[in-house]
């Protein structure tokens, strides 16, 4: 029975030795979502925009929340928001699709010698094109309101590192998970909805009680959402010790994920 290495290393060699395969796959997960629609890959953005909108009215309008005390800036609570909203997009596209990329594709698993560890990147690549177009919306409205955005906007990518091994590690756990367990799928759905309301995307984190404060910051997002807010609109750098425990943590799952994939992926073909 063939083996597979699990290796740290690997889960970055495999991705490169098959560099030309996710890029045509990421293409055509792209524009397969929006085969047959008049206005194509322009939804990817609008549907983001509209819940921004619905989002905004329903926290700054009727519950008033304010990011600062004193600040009635609706375009400010606006693009806090939606800078938080892109992680969790990001993350939430990708984990509630990792249960199902194997049952999905078993024409690979049986059929044909595919390198079913990529199957990840594939989600990935595609959310992080969905999420460059949010951005590109984002960094518009900034430029209509405020002018020219922070110039640490260019440390964007290395905000994103943590969130990218984090989001890779559970998607290969989920992917081989989903393949014995059916209902791995309605979990995370679950869980994704519920971690929405326990991270810092519609209230700052300095909102929480004192005695709750800290448990927070065991929400893996939250060191990212806050790290991307820190970049796109504060213009500082607060939160560099959390995000540089998040990166150690993230790096660790991604290779527990990848390993634990690797050591079950023997088995898919007698499952499916």
């Amino acid at each position: 029975m063939r083996s597979f290495s699990l290796s740290p290393r690997e889960m970055v060699a495999s991705l490169w030795r098959h560099r030309v395969l996710v890029g045509l796959m990421v293409q055509r997960e792209v524009v397969g979502r929006y085969r047959g629609a008049y206005l194509g890959i322009l939804w990817s953005f609008f549907h983001p925009l509209l819940m921004l909108l619905i989002y905004t009215f329903v926290f700054s309008v009727v519950f008033k929340a304010r990011w600062h005390a004193g600040s009635d800036s609706k375009t400010e609570f606006a693009l806090v928001l939606f800078a938080g909203l892109m992680v969790f997009n990001l993350f939430a596209e990708c984990i509630n699709r990792a249960p199902g990329l194997v049952i999905a594709n078993v024409n690979y698993v049986k059929k044909v010698v595919f390198p079913l560890e990529v199957l990840p990147w594939i989600v990935l690549g595609s959310a992080l094109i969905h999420t460059s177009i949010s951005l590109m919306v984002w960094l518009a409205v900034y430029v209509v309101f405020f002018g020219l955005p922070q110039v640490t906007v260019l440390l964007l990518p290395f905000a994103l590192i943590p969130l990218i091994f984090l989001v890779m590690g559970l998607s290969w756990f989920l992917a081989s998970l989903g393949v014995y367990l059916r209902d791995a799928a309605q979990i995370t759905n679950i869980l994704t909805t519920v971690l929405m309301f326990l991270s810092p995307i519609f209230y700052p984190a300095s909102a929480l009680p004192e005695n709750f404060r800290k448990w927070i910051y065991f929400n893996p997002l939250t060191p990212v959402i806050e790290t991307m807010r820190d970049v796109l609109y504060w213009g500082h750098l607060s939160h560099i010790v959390a995000w540089v425990s998040m990166l150690f943590v993230s790096m660790i799952t991604a290779w527990l994920g990848f390993a634990w994939f690797q050591k079950t992926r023997k088995g898919f073909a007698d499952v499916l």
